[in-house]
């Protein structure tokens, strides 16, 4: 059974660096994301871990999952929402008290997904993989990422649909800023590798699959614990997005969790959309998608909104969901369903 944390309007947004925080010469600019956010009406408190960074971390790994244990269990904060992601969030996963975790959202990406996909495994507890504070600074929010606030809206047993954006950004062009902080300036167009229609469902579990690969074989990644208690052996689609490997690492990756039964009752995968990929000797990362959908025998969707190349949609760790891709165009509709 699924517990999925409530959301209202209005909320206290707890803000903690788990992973990286923010260097002093960006303050300014992370004061900025935490003052339109309280202009939407939300209150932002922000912890001590937020305004440091050194040595690719804001903070010793015991002080960083101190600060997010407090955070956790204070009942004036409704959600925990990252500064942004970082290198090392490893590190303070066997500090977190894991135990005690309230029922309240997290969002977040990137390496931030580590904790994410490792709150659900291990409670049960739905977690949102979806935009971080620092990007949801603009003036406006484009459509795709404003929709973060309608999916931690939705009710348990109720259901949210989403729709694959219009653009996406190629490339950051912070000489000349925008209203909504992306520049979306290139058609979006989800594919599949028979570059037919595609439909799928299962249970979502997912994040970026540079830092949740390292759960594989810990006491966070227990991926058949978790199918057996909380989601009675359901189909779980895969959604994985990449940062920084290239093909074979991340073929090597893939395969690691598939030896590790990550991908057992897998009725799909879905791939964000990423700059990093590059071929080695000719393997290309459609390569890649083809011997993982030949070995599985389950179809693969890639170029997703989720990631490192925005925007990205709100996928909730637990839900239920039905995923279509038709035309190039995408839908997903993400039931609470326990």
């Amino acid at each position: 059974m699924i517990n999925y944390p409530h959301f209202e309007k209005g909320a206290t947004i707890g803000v903690t660096a788990i992973s990286s925080g923010v260097q002093a010469e960006l303050h300014d600019m992370f004061k900025l994301a935490c003052e339109r956010m309280e202009a939407r009406g939300f209150t932002v408190i922000c912890g001590d871990t937020v305004w440091t960074q050194d040595k690719a971390k804001s903070a010793p790994a015991k002080l960083r999952a101190a600060e997010w244990n407090k955070m956790m269990v204070d009942d004036k904060i409704d959600i925990i929402l990252p500064p942004w992601g970082g290198e090392l969030l490893i590190e303070s996963l066997e500090y977190i008290d894991f135990e005690n975790i309230k029922n309240k959202w997290v969002l977040g990406y990137s390496d931030v997904s580590l904790l994410l996909l490792a709150i659900t495994l291990k409670t049960g507890i739905a977690t949102a993989h979806g935009t971080n504070l620092v990007d949801l600074r603009g003036e406006v929010w484009d459509e795709t990422t404003a929709m973060w606030r309608a999916v931690l809206s939705t009710s348990p047993s109720e259901s949210v649909v989403q729709h694959s954006s219009p653009k996406y950004q190629k490339k950051w062009d912070h000489a000349n800023p925008s209203a909504c902080l992306f520049h979306l300036t290139e058609q979006t167009a989800w594919k599949s590798l028979s570059s037919r229609n595609v439909k799928m469902q299962g249970r979502l579990l997912g994040g970026c699959i540079d830092v949740i690969r390292h759960l594989v074989g810990t006491p966070f990644g227990d991926v058949e614990n978790f199918r057996e208690k909380y989601i009675k052996d359901e189909p779980i689609i895969w959604y994985l997005e990449n940062c920084e490997l290239n093909t074979t690492d991340l073929r090597r990756s893939l395969v690691q969790m598939k030896l590790a039964g990550w991908f057992d009752q897998c009725s799909g995968l879905m791939f964000g959309r990423s700059s990093a990929e590059t071929a080695v000797d000719n393997y290309s990362v459609e390569d890649v998608y083809k011997d993982m959908s030949d070995e599985l025998n389950i179809p693969i969707i890639y170029d997703i909104d989720c990631g490192h190349v925005p925007p990205q949609m709100t996928f909730i760790n637990g839900a239920f969901a039905e995923v279509e891709l038709e035309e190039g165009k995408g839908t997903i509709l993400q039931s609470f369903k326990p």
